[in-house]
């Protein structure tokens, strides 16, 4: 099987690479070799590897700055994964896109399962969504997975970020009126690998398989948290923890910390449909957070 995996220098990506290796040959690309703005270099790019399969890890994440860099986010989130999905469908290629608990408003006490109707409360939620649609609307094969809350050991995400504050300061402060579920880059490649290994073992053709199984799952950690019993965790189980300067991770609420766009308060996801259908098992998020920092 041969595997077009966009968005290369992702953290999501970097692990979907060595994770997928059993299972075929990884084609790697990025901005700026690869553009997933231009629909023509989508096109070129599609029909000279020719895959058995396209990956698309790549996604424009800065919340805040894609309040003000509306168009370049819309075309990264949203017309981009459309129109590579359009290709795909004209060759009979079937696609894996990747998406966000963002798309929730937040307003829900209780995990949102993927039949709750998605209503963003910022543009990135908005982008995110319109991606969704863009991808189910142009081809009948398609999965696509919603994350939370995503962190790795390389790349920009709140782990690494919480890591670099305890080094510095002896009092981190951290909002625990925000909850959702962490989600370890591996666990999701692990995942994405099994699913496609079960695909090998059906007679079925991966496009047709794909297409038996088509819509919208929700993988992330097991268990929900807020961020600040999120960031107690990443304290506990941090290595070298003599090394680092913070003494006390302290309460605070989110008004505390005017962004430029706006976080949903609950965005939990429930994982039970992923769990059913493609028999795969999930890990708590506190089990993840070990596995990574003891790698």
């Amino acid at each position: 099987m041969k595997i077009l995996l966009i968005g290369e220098k992702g953290q999501l990506a970097w692990e979907l690479a060595r994770t997928l290796m059993p299972i075929g040959d990884i084609v790697p690309v990025d901005y700026p070799a690869f553009d997933i703005s231009n629909k023509e270099q989508i096109l070129e790019t599609v029909y000279s590897v020719v895959p058995d399969l396209v990956i698309n890890a790549s996604a424009y994440t800065d919340v805040d700055r894609a309040e003000t860099e509306k168009e370049k986010t819309m075309a990264i989130n949203a017309e981009g994964p459309g129109w590579l999905a359009e290709i795909c469908r004209s060759k009979n290629i079937p696609v894996i896109h990747y998406s966000t608990d963002f798309v929730f408003d937040g307003m829900k006490k209780s995990p949102y399962v993927e039949t709750d109707i998605p209503n963003p409360i910022n543009f990135y939620g908005r982008t995110k969504l319109k991606g969704e649609e863009a991808v189910l609307n142009a081809t009948e094969s398609a999965l696509i997975f919603r994350l939370a809350w995503l962190y790795s050991s390389r790349g920009n995400n709140f782990m690494k970020k919480f890591l670099e504050w305890a080094g510095k300061y002896e009092i981190i402060k951290v909002v625990d009126d925000q909850v959702g579920n962490p989600t370890w880059a591996r666990f999701v490649a692990e995942a994405t690998a099994s699913i496609l290994a079960e695909s090998l073992s059906s007679d079925l053709p991966l496009y047709n398989w794909i297409k038996e199984h088509k819509g919208i799952y929700h993988l992330t950690g097991s268990g929900y948290t807020s961020r600040y019993e999120w960031s107690c965790k990443i304290w506990e189980f941090a290595p070298n923890r003599e090394n680092l300067k913070i003494k006390k991770v302290e309460r605070a609420k989110t008004v505390d910390f005017p962004t430029p766009a706006d976080r949903p308060a609950y965005s939990a996801l429930d994982c039970s449909l992923v769990k059913r259908t493609f028999s795969i098992n999930i890990p708590s998020w506190e089990d993840q957070l070990q596995k990574c920092m003891d790698n």
